[in-house]
């Protein structure tokens, strides 16, 4: 329940300004700000005319910066929604986490606890998605070698469309990744960790060592 109502806040944002309760709105963008980066361009819109907005369009709407710190102010307008509290990976990662939670929930006592191996191998993905993003952040926001991903290009022979390789649109590498590697995590989280909590707090032991005993 608790889980619940703090993966659903970040969606309260954009509905709270809609309904035009616009100060419990920017609480919660500011509550959600210590957990998240909340760049614009890596964000969901909600109310608005698209799911999700370039960087180009971003500036022509907010300020034509590359300031993180001014870009992550945006939380949208009128015309083009309202940004989720939560980037598009935050979503992913804490989202799926609660949604695996209600698929392992039903099957706890039939299904072995996820080896640390397989936690790594489920986490791997996003870290090394997410740390090759900061690095390439340093160079500044859509200056990076992430920005472009001209190592992708080279290596397909320049035959994927910019719109895939390059950005952070919605449907682009960048995008996909962030998806993807953040239910990784979530799945990982659950399948290792949620076993431990099932058996402190009802007693239920992970199928192995029921097996050894």
């Amino acid at each position: 329940m608790i889980w619940g109502v703090y993966v659903l806040l970040p969606f309260a944002a954009p509905l709270m300004m809609e309904m035009g309760w616009t100060g419990m709105g920017r609480a919660f963008y500011f509550l959600y700000s210590f957990t998240c980066h909340q760049l614009p361009e890596r964000s969901f819109f909600l109310f608005g005319s698209q799911f999700t907005y370039s960087l180009a369009e971003i500036q022509t709407a907010w300020q034509n910066t590359l300031n993180p710190a001014v870009l992550r102010q945006f939380i949208g307008n009128p015309e083009m929604g309202w940004k989720v509290a939560w980037s598009d990976r935050m979503v992913a990662l804490y989202g799926s986490i609660g949604l695996w939670g209600i698929i392992w929930y039903p099957l706890r006592r039939r299904i072995a606890r996820l080896p640390w191996w397989g936690l790594a191998l489920l986490l791997l993905p996003m870290v090394v998605d997410g740390t090759t993003h900061f690095l390439s952040d340093l160079a500044g926001v859509d200056q990076g070698f992430r920005a472009t991903n001209d190592w992708l290009a080279a290596l397909t022979g320049y035959r994927l469309p910019l719109s895939f390789t390059s950005g952070d649109a919605w449907g682009s590498l960048n995008s996909i990744l962030r998806l993807v590697t953040g239910t990784l995590f979530g799945l990982g989280i659950v399948g290792f960790g949620f076993p431990y909590l099932a058996e402190a707090v009802e007693g239920v032991q992970p199928i192995q060592e029921v097996r050894k005993a």
